[in-house]
């Protein structure tokens, strides 16, 4: 689980200049979507085989909680890219839902909103490729769980039971589960969709958003205040959560939000166009190494929702740089995608995998 609510006094999003798209670097463009699926099929056989990252009998990739739910939501975005891989990760994922519920004393709950967060997005995925009724009740019930964590200190949800924290990226969660749900369980949309829309409007009226409209880690309790770094996860999580609330409500309004999001993180968040994160994390919490992918993998959903030019260029652009510039003779991704292939995981992996997979159906 990691803690991102410090205070860190320089982030990239204040140091890096603005991008114009045109400005990003062509590494080779000309690949097509069917090459980007095959990258990613050998990057999901390392995630999946290499030594001891995934061990089947805890459904778990290096033992790291929260970035397994992310590898299973990973792993369904592949399967439906590609048809080919679909039984592959239907195995990985029926039994990951047996093996990690056991492992965790047959509970998808911990002590963490945001853990959860991630568990209910990766079965309301797994629905989506199996139409298995358990992943999505499994989903339902994280929720359950996620609306005790309401009332937090300044409004919105606690990150933890323990109340220590109300940050951006629980709140955040909670919103794309609750849209999420609302677009896929019909006779409970008006249920979901008010939970959904209610923290939406708390999330932007709370003053998380810096000048370039990017959300913040998370609030001071004493005073209210925004505090924390930028992250990039935080905004691929609300990116998602709001194609969602487009789909639910039919308000536009939702994805002029998120355009308004990715183009500032394409501007502010980019080193010579790849996708950076703070200089502080990784490094420090491997488990940082996700992030990156969470927010291509949501920027992936929106131009599903919303074709971009814009968009489809940045993926391709940061999918060609980890397949030319971040790959070990093993097919490893590190966790800087300018190169070279550094501090190897399992989060790492993932992270540019989420890339290549929304690399593929942005260029299909």
């Amino acid at each position: 689980m990691l803690a991102v609510s410090v205070v860190v006094a320089a982030t990239v999003s204040l140091l890096a200049l603005p991008i114009p798209i045109q400005a990003l670097p062509l590494f080779r463009r000309a690949k097509s979507s069917a090459t980007y699926l095959s990258n990613a099929v050998a990057a999901a056989n390392v995630l999946n085989t290499k030594n001891d990252w995934y061990d089947q009998s805890t459904g778990q990739w290096q033992g790291d909680w929260w970035i397994s739910g992310n590898i299973v939501t990973t792993l369904g975005d592949l399967a439906e890219a590609d048809t080919g891989y679909a039984s592959t990760a239907e195995g990985i994922l029926s039994s990951v839902f047996t093996n990690a519920y056991a492992a965790n004393g047959d509970s998808w709950l911990d002590n963490y909103y945001d853990d959860e967060g991630w568990w209910a997005l990766a079965w309301i995925k797994a629905w989506d490729i199996t139409h298995n009724s358990k992943y999505l009740s499994a989903a339902e019930s994280i929720f359950s769980d996620l609306t005790t964590g309401l009332g937090g200190a300044c409004g919105g949800q606690w990150w933890d039971k323990s109340h220590t924290a109300v940050n951006s990226i629980n709140n955040e969660l909670f919103i794309a589960v609750a849209a999420s749900l609302a677009n896929r369980v019909s006779s409970k949309k008006s249920y979901y969709q008010k939970y959904a829309v209610d923290q939406y409007d708390w999330l932007f009226g709370a003053g998380l958003q810096n000048s370039d409209s990017l959300f913040m880690d998370g609030l001071d309790m004493s005073t209210c205040a925004p505090i924390g770094a930028v992250w990039t996860y935080n905004q691929g999580v609300l990116l998602g959560a709001l194609v969602e609330l487009n789909q639910v409500t039919g308000n536009g309004t939702y994805l002029t939000m998120a355009d308004t999001i990715a183009q500032s993180v394409i501007n502010h968040m980019t080193t010579n166009g790849i996708l950076t994160e703070s200089a502080e994390y990784p490094y420090e919490d491997p488990t940082a190494a996700q992030f990156k992918g969470v927010l291509v993998r949501n920027l992936g959903y929106l131009n599903t929702a919303q074709s971009n030019g814009n968009y489809v260029s940045f993926l391709q652009n940061n999918a060609d740089s980890i397949w030319s510039n971040d790959l070990t003779s093993a097919q490893d991704i590190g966790v800087d995608w300018q190169g070279p292939a550094v501090n190897i995981s399992a989060a790492a992996q993932d992270s540019g995998l989420a890339c290549l997979v929304a690399a593929a159906v942005a260029s299909s």
